[in-house]
């Protein structure tokens, strides 16, 4: 059995999931893909419970994408109102467990009714040390960069920037994701190899991980064996062992 001390090394810091198949799964049994979300939310549950147990500090869930707006109406209004319930269901385990909840994303397409649970949500884990729990909700990674660089051309423009300063630590600190450590792991489910818009700055040395598996029956035994196989792995980061 490989010894605490050297497991807690291998363990990742940050893993970031990208959690596919909710609608073929759905559709594979003859329901609607709405069933098939709300399916999802119990394999968030044991997602996060298996983060905990495993030392993950921040776990990144890819929620609900800009993309994701073109999907049919009726789809998008089932995910808007599983989300807000399961911010009223939830937020109080995520207290008592230690959970300290983010959003990234641009707000400003959500309904006050949305943006009104996401901010109770934040406000009322803020003081989780446990695990940092990111929901990417209207999330673009190329949106989010294009933002980056024209918050910090606006700065160069006003005098308080100045070109020569702009580096990658200075790109990092304007994106969603300032403050939380690069992710070490990302996983995606469902067999589609690719990440799909989702954290390119930040992944770009991360591992990757993906599975045939699809989202509502991906479980905690299916995060410990992404994080076993995250650990056989040898992370040289384009340097030399």
């Amino acid at each position: 059995m490989q010894p605490a001390m050297e497991r807690r090394k291998t363990v990742p810091q940050h893993v970031a999931v990208i959690m596919d198949g909710n609608g073929r799964w759905a559709e594979q049994r003859g329901k609607e893909r709405y069933y098939g979300h709300l399916q999802g939310v119990e394999s968030v549950r044991a997602v996060i419970r298996a983060a905990m147990r495993n030392g993950v500090g921040v776990l990144t869930l890819y929620a609900f994408s800009t993309e994701n707006w073109g999907r049919p109406a009726k789809e998008v209004e089932a995910l808007m109102d599983i989300l807000c319930r399961s911010i009223a269901a939830e937020t109080p385990e995520l207290c008592k467990q230690g959970v300290k909840v983010r959003i990234l994303g641009d707000r400003k397409p959500f309904s006050p009714h949305v943006l009104e649970h996401l901010e109770r949500i934040e406000t009322e884990t803020a003081a989780g040390e446990r695990l940092t729990l990111q929901l990417a909700l209207n999330y673009s990674s190329r949106s989010e960069i294009t933002a980056a660089v024209r918050s910090l051309a606006a700065k160069v423009a006003e005098g308080s920037l100045l070109p020569e300063q702009i580096d990658e630590s200075t790109l990092s600190d304007a994106l969603y994701t300032a403050g939380s450590p690069d992710p070490d792991l990302v996983i995606r489910t469902s067999g589609e190899c690719r990440l799909s818009n989702f954290l390119l700055w930040q992944a770009s040395y991360a591992e990757l991980y993906f599975t045939e598996v699809l989202w509502p029956d991906f479980g905690e035994r299916e995060f410990d064996m992404a994080i076993e196989a995250y650990a056989r792995r040898e992370r040289r980061f384009g340097l030399v062992k």
